[in-house]
This record gives structure tokens, sequence and C-alpha cells, in this order.
């Protein structure tokens, strides 16, 4: 394949394990990408607005989410799905992953997103490049996986060394395999009204998956995501936007966070602060989710 040079570590991962999971379809959920209502002011007396109590009981202080739960099903659902194509056409999905340097927290990422294809049924491989590599010698590499029809992912795992242009890089993956949502085409897609995103970055993407399995009315509601990275607190904003909240960004450079987080009904944190957001900052019923990562002792 085009773009590979001795200096390049491949590993091809295949399935190592039968997959374990059924062919079992969770129930339907809204869509990520929120409903497709006008943008007019529509006054209206009867809206069904659930109350806090149905996620939060009356006398608990709070209540955490169940992401696991909602993973295994997920997982479930993709498990069904990759089965019943292979069967039709014979091919599993492929995933290409692009490492950059040895930086633990980008290994333990990749780590993770192996360990969930394998879970599934999809095939990985990774491309492991040194820290000094140029700029050419990775669009190469890009470039070889774009071609390559047996790859219909493609992540380049962030952050780059500093001497490569990250936005570059993600212009030149394929829109169609750029299955982290950072390609222009797809972030501008998701900023659009009435436009689609072939892809939606994952985490952001998780986030609403987890406020729409929980029932958690959105539309209308004040919602302050703390961050806005281009990874998550931006593309989360984008997302709440669509599913018509009331959508407020709090960064290093807002004044008094502490007094617009407490107004907000969905706190979305995206700051690698431990214990950033205190109990103080929410008001009684409030869902927060916390999609930092952070490095904390235990015990």
């Amino acid at each position: 394949m085009r773009g590979f040079g001795n200096w390049v570590c491949v590993v091809r991962r295949g399935l190592r394990r039968r997959v374990r999971y059924s062919s079992y379809r969770s129930p339907q959920y809204p869509s990520v990408l929120g409903p497709n209502l006008p943008d007019v002011w529509i006054p209206s007396t009867n809206t069904h607005r659930p109350q806090s109590s149905a996620i939060f009981p009356k006398g608990q202080t709070a209540a955490i989410i169940d992401g696991k739960s909602i993973a295994h099903d997920i997982k479930s659902r993709i498990a069904g799905e990759i089965l019943r194509t292979k069967a039709v056409t014979g091919k599993c999905p492929g995933l290409a992953v692009i490492l950059v340097g040895k930086r633990r927290d980008s290994r333990t990422f990749i780590n993770i997103k192996l360990k969930a294809c394998e879970e599934v049924g999809i095939a990985t491989l990774i491309a492991e490049l040194p820290e000094t590599c140029t700029e050419s010698e990775l669009l190469n590499v890009v470039s070889g996986f774009n071609e390559d029809p047996s790859i219909h992912g493609i992540i380049v795992q962030l952050p780059l060394p500093q001497h490569l242009d990250e936005e570059k890089v993600m212009t030149v993956v394929s829109p169609e395999k750029d299955v982290d949502g950072f390609h222009p085409l797809n972030m501008g897609n998701l900023a659009r009204r009435g436009r689609e995103p072939l892809f939606v970055p994952c985490a952001p993407k998780g986030c609403l998956e987890l406020l729409l399995r929980l029932g958690v009315q959105i539309i209308g509601k004040k919602s302050v995501v703390i961050g806005r990275s281009k990874i998550v607190g931006l593309p989360t904003s984008f997302l709440l936007q669509r599913h018509h909240a009331t959508v407020t960004t709090v960064h290093a450079f807002t004044n008094n966070p502490e007094q617009i987080t407490s107004k907000a009904d969905i706190v979305v944190s995206d700051v690698g602060i431990p214990n950033k957001v205190r109990g103080n900052w929410l008001k009684p019923g409030a869902v927060v989710i916390d999609m930092g990562t952070n490095l904390v002792k235990i015990g």
C-alpha cells in the first residue's frame, strides 16, 4: 500500500476471538443530531417537560449515570449489525489508527479504542510513526489509508507533535473515513442548520447519547458547556444547539463562571482540572457530565 516506508511500524490486529454479543437491537432513541424542528417562536402551554425528579429521586442529592450499561447496549447493537453485514457481504469493517510519537495518554486512548473494536468485530490496523516524522511522511500514510478499500475508518490520534499542522492533516483524511468527525467538511456541516455531517466527533456524540437515553429534556433547557476545545467543547455546543437548548459557553476568560453554571439545567465540563465544578455551582436537579480527562488519587 502506498504511503508506508521502512520507518513506519504497522500492526494489523485481526479478530482473535469470537464476538460474544448477540444480534440484540436496542430501542430506538432520538438522533444525536437533533429533531428537525422549525427555528421559530411557537408559544405553547401544554409542552411536556419531565421534571428533574425523573432522574434524581426525591431526597437524593445526586444520581450517578450508568454509562457502562449504556455502552454495553450500544456495543451489543453494533456487534449484531456487523454480524449481519458480514453474513451478507463476507466482509467486516476495518479501522486504521495512526499514532505519532510515544505519548502515554495517546497510547491509553488507542488501547481503549482497539479493545472496543475487538469486542464488536471491527478489524484494526495501527501505523506508528516516530515523533520526528515529517509532515509529508504522515500525509503519505493518511493518503495510503484513504485509498485502501479494506479500511473504512481512519483515526489520527491527537495531539500531534508541534511541528505538524493538525488542521492540514485532518483535511487530508477522507471525509467518508473521518470517523472522528474532525474534517472541516464534517465540522462545518455540524455547525450548519439543515446540514448533516458524515461523522460526529465521538465524545460529544457520546455525551448527547447519554442525555437522550436518560430521557433528559434538552429542548428549551439552559445548558452550560465549560470549555471550548475543538475536540469536545465546541462540537458539544453545536449538538446541544441542534437539540434547541439555550447554550452558554464558559471558558478561561469568563467572569463569574460559577454564577452562570448555577442557572444551568445541563452542565457539560470539558476541562482537565479535577474538582473544577463544585457542588455549590449546581442547582438541584441539574444533569452534569464530566468529559475531561483527569488523574486523581483513589483513597
